[in-house]
């Protein structure tokens, strides 16, 4: 008990031992740089290991509303089916990008970094941080692109599209809520890094992102409801709707991604400070 008492007194953490939320989420703060120096040299390493470099950012959420597209444009019913079909599309399938990689690099924040975790001591809540962080950047040119996307396909510009950077602001805590959440999940059974994409596929076909689930489910009022309880959704509605003067939201819904932001985020923290102690320790 006077070890504890001295060790702290000298402000020295105990191995093995977690430390207290206030004086950790201080120290994480503090060390917020180091996170986004590691999301820098990430993405700057990950971006020369293609000959492409950065237009793969951009090439990824584009192919992969052309597959989509092309397929679903011909499979989907008119009742399915909006009339915009091409910005709906990119709009939903540019903003899920944010969430699915968030959640993708997040599962392995932890586990792909035993090394670091191992041999320096620092807030291990740093590293889906930084994946989080790393997932922003990425943002910013897909979001340009986006706007130039929607101006080409006669979309109207509009001082509404300013919202979309408080939206993403909200999505990247809702994203580090997440990344905190299956980091943890991670070290405790490996096996869930391989779950997440069947997840996020899941999530991907249940938010609406290729189609309008309020035609689609016209006829089904309670499934609708319940497919509006999904955060990806909410996300993509709200994007929709300041984005597109063809599909309108409720103000109501800036609360409610709000409030995802919000508890996702204090969860997914707490989670992941619960086990910060036994971070590094294979098994």
């Amino acid at each position: 008990m006077k070890k504890a008492t001295d060790a702290e007194s000298a402000e020295l953490m105990l191995l093995g031992a977690r430390p207290r939320l206030g004086r950790y989420t201080v120290e994480t703060i503090s060390r917020l740089p180091f996170a986004a120096t590691l999301a820098l040299y990430r993405l700057q390493a990950d971006l020369q290991q293609n000959r492409l470099g950065i237009l793969w950012i951009l090439l990824r959420p584009v192919l992969t509303a052309v597959v989509y597209g092309t397929v679903f444009f011909f499979i989907l019913s008119n009742s399915a089916r909006p009339d915009d079909f091409v910005p709906f599309l990119l709009i939903g399938v540019f903003v899920f990008e944010f969430y699915g990689t968030s959640v993708s690099r997040g599962a392995k924040a932890v586990t792909g970094n035993l090394k670091l975790v191992q041999s320096v001591g620092f807030p291990r809540a740093l590293l889906p941080i930084s994946t989080t962080i790393e997932q922003a950047i990425r943002m910013v040119p897909i979001t340009l692109l986006l706007a130039i996307l929607l101006l080409i396909w006669g979309e109207p510009i509009a001082w509404s599209w300013l919202l979309l950077i408080p939206i993403l602001a909200l999505m990247f805590f809702f994203n580090l809520g997440a990344a905190f959440i299956v980091a943890r999940l991670s070290t405790q059974v490996r096996d869930i890094q391989q779950i997440i994409p069947f997840a996020n596929r899941f999530l991907f076909y249940t938010s609406g992102v290729f189609f309008s689930l309020d035609k689609a489910l016209a006829d089904q009022p309670i499934m609708l409801e319940v497919i509006r309880i999904i955060p990806t959704y909410d996300f993509i509605a709200l994007a929709r709707g300041v984005l597109m003067h063809a599909h309108p939201v409720d103000p109501i819904m800036w609360l409610v991604v709000a409030g995802w932001s919000v508890v996702a985020f204090a969860f997914g923290y707490l989670y992941f400070w619960g086990a910060e102690m036994r971070y590094g320790i294979t098994r």
